[in-house]
């Protein structure tokens, strides 16, 4: 008798458990996700919109993963110049982190395009001249660098001190230290702010819509100018962002996961 009371109990513990470890708010999103698709793949209107707006995929996530890993080398690099003793390296670092941070995206975005761009080309005599994606992935990489280069920053700082003097002390030298020794701890242990701000990212990359750039929304503006069906037009966008973000949040979360720190 005890051990059937026992067996219910664990039992319904673990149901418990189960049902309390289950993502219900992803549940729910999914459900309605799949009911919007539906409704939206059965009316002429929307399978029309998705026909015209499905090309800007290919460019937004050619945008984002491009950008991000920019963004990635551009703060990793400012990030151990702001955790550098040199003056001078890390008055450049802290430069950079806080005058990109203090100016808006879109404003970096639009100088990347029509000054960066354009100066190249005349400096270079027409040698080097990027075309306007490659200005909107270089504007993207060096506004999000800034704030990698803080996410790494504090990763860095928050390895313990005596990991570099244990290094240094096995006659490793400072990059040599910091390559092999506090850069894997500290990475692993902001890989959920880097997540984040891939994901951030991902969304940001509408803005590169304003230097005619046909990514998602640029593609859909294209389609509403034509048909003047705005409803259709806004809410095939934003199905297809809600989409891509869900997907490359899972694959974040897995990358995590696998990643952590025990």
């Amino acid at each position: 008798m005890i051990d059937e009371e026992q067996t219910d109990f664990e039992e319904r513990r673990t149901l418990s458990d189960f049902l309390r470890e289950v993502p219900w708010w992803g549940v729910i999103v999914a459900g309605v996700g799949i009911y919007v698709l539906i409704s939206m793949l059965t009316n002429v209107l929307y399978i029309e919109a998705f026909k015209a707006i499905l090309p800007g995929i290919r460019i937004t996530l050619e945008v984002t993963f491009l950008a991000y890993l920019l963004a990635l080398i551009l703060g990793l690099i400012a990030g151990m110049l702001r955790v550098s003793r040199n003056p001078v390296l890390y008055a450049l670092g802290t430069l950079y982190v806080e005058v990109i941070r203090g100016l808006p995206m879109l404003v970096i975005i639009l100088y990347a395009g029509f000054v960066i761009g354009p100066a190249i080309r005349d400096a270079t005599h027409k040698v080097v001249d990027l075309p306007m994606l490659s200005r909107a992935i270089v504007g993207l990489g060096i506004g999000y660098g800034a704030y990698l280069a803080e996410v790494y920053r504090a990763g860095i700082e928050s390895v313990h001190g005596g990991q570099m003097e244990a290094a240094r002390s096995l006659g490793m030298s400072y990059l040599e230290a910091m390559r092999f020794v506090i850069l894997p701890q500290a990475i692993r242990r902001v890989l959920p702010p880097l997540g984040n701000n891939f994901i951030a990212l991902l969304k940001d990359t509408s803005l590169v819509s304003v230097v005619a750039i046909p990514d998602l929304l640029q593609m859909g503006r294209l389609f509403i100018s034509r048909t003047f069906r705005a409803f259709e037009g806004y809410n095939s966008v934003a199905v297809l962002y809600l989409l891509m973000t869900f997907l490359l949040s899972a694959l974040v979360r897995y990358v995590e996961r696998r990643w952590r720190i025990p």
